[in-house]
């Protein structure tokens, strides 16, 4: 069966998403654009993701754990995990290797963790937005030794970008899939790298507002409707 997704969006979590961006906010957007599964990605942390799991399975969405990892390189990576435990499993990796500087919400923004009613519980004490001190080789090693899947994300962007900021996407890292957002000419890039025409592209909309999320725009063909549904589907790209 095919189904709508987007698999990259951030919560209250990440400095840089706007306060609204809280679990029932967003699992009811997402009903609302008509979504069949989404995953929430926030910078460098899991730790919003046990309120999302309970909302959008108590509102029959599929919700993927998932992360975006800044690596040593300043390269984004979007991870994704089978279960909560994988993802939790992750979130010791990156307690240790992200730098313990404290957060300025005055400057980047806040930090929210919430609970299912949308309830703020706390605020994360470290800045989320900066490289944690694992290089792309070691971050990647991590998330699939937890059972996750990654791929690079936004590879059509100028910033936090593995094709900007490497310039070329190394073989030896076993990428099969790479992400482009709504604003991509992946023929372009294609042009450009004559390898990319060897990959598959997933279009996500790395939302960091609610209006932002897709609407039944990029689709996945799934043997279920299950999260080990999705990442099976991902695993074969």
């Amino acid at each position: 069966m095919k189904i709508a997704v987007d698999l990259h969006i951030h919560s209250g979590l990440s400095p840089c998403s706007e306060d609204d961006m809280t679990p029932n906010n967003i699992v009811g957007m997402a009903k609302l654009k008509g979504l069949d599964a989404i995953a929430i990605t926030d910078h460098n942390s899991v730790k919003n993701l046990k309120a999302f799991t309970k909302v959008a399975e108590e509102n029959g969405l599929i919700l993927i754990p998932g992360v975006e990892v800044t690596t040593k390189e300043e390269v984004h990576l979007v991870g994704l995990f089978e279960d909560l435990e994988g993802a939790l499993l992750f979130q010791e990796v990156l307690d240790q290797h992200l730098p313990k500087i404290p957060n300025n919400k005055k400057v980047f923004g806040s930090q929210c963790l919430y609970n299912e009613m949308d309830e703020i519980i706390g605020e994360y004490e470290h800045l989320l937005i900066n490289a944690i001190s694992l290089n792309i080789e070691d971050t990647v090693r991590e998330i699939r030794s937890a059972k996750g899947i990654v791929f690079p994300a936004h590879i059509n962007r100028r910033g936090f970008s593995i094709l900007t900021n490497l310039g070329f996407i190394p073989p030896e890292f076993g990428f099969n899939t790479v992400e482009i957002t709504e604003s991509c000419d992946y023929s372009a890039l294609e042009h450009k790298h004559s390898y990319l025409n060897k990959f598959i592209k997933i279009r996500n909309s790395d939302a960091h507002n609610l209006g932002n999320l897709l609407e039944r725009e990029f689709f996945l063909e799934v043997d279920e409707l299950s999260v080990k549904g999705v990442i099976k589907a991902l695993s074969k790209m």
